[in-house]
């Protein structure tokens, strides 16, 4: 069930920045706007957001935040016909290339079986 959820945040631009961050970062969440006269709500949209958990985590870390509104966003039978009318993507052949290994390569060790006194050359 999608809904739209309205938090009032503090109206320093810092606050704002963080609420959004913060309010994307969350699982489920579809979009993040900002809203009202002083842009001082943050509207969240999506899918099994809980609300509460949100307005507790933002006045965790923004400072104060308070819960507006939470309501049902209710979907168009139109959109539902796009959705529905929308061809599925054509199938791609994926080729896989062969795969070439490099060949190992030997080395022999030689050994000097009388080194020089001297190290630097």
């Amino acid at each position: 069930m999608k809904q739209k959820i309205v938090i009032e945040v503090l109206p320093c631009d810092k606050c704002r920045s963080k609420a959004l961050v913060l309010a994307a970062a969350t699982d489920g969440v579809t979009s993040v706007t900002l809203d009202g006269q002083k842009t001082d709500q943050v509207v969240v949209v999506g899918d099994g957001v809980d609300a509460a958990c949100l307005t507790k985590s933002l006045r965790k870390k923004v400072g104060y935040a308070s819960l507006l509104t939470v309501e049902k966003v209710k979907e168009t039978p139109e959109k539902k016909k796009e959705e529905a009318k929308k061809d599925p993507p054509p199938c791609a052949r994926w080729t896989v290339p062969p795969c070439y290994h490099p060949q190992p390569e030997y080395y022999k060790a030689v050994y000097d079986p009388n080194p020089s006194s001297c190290t630097l050359m």
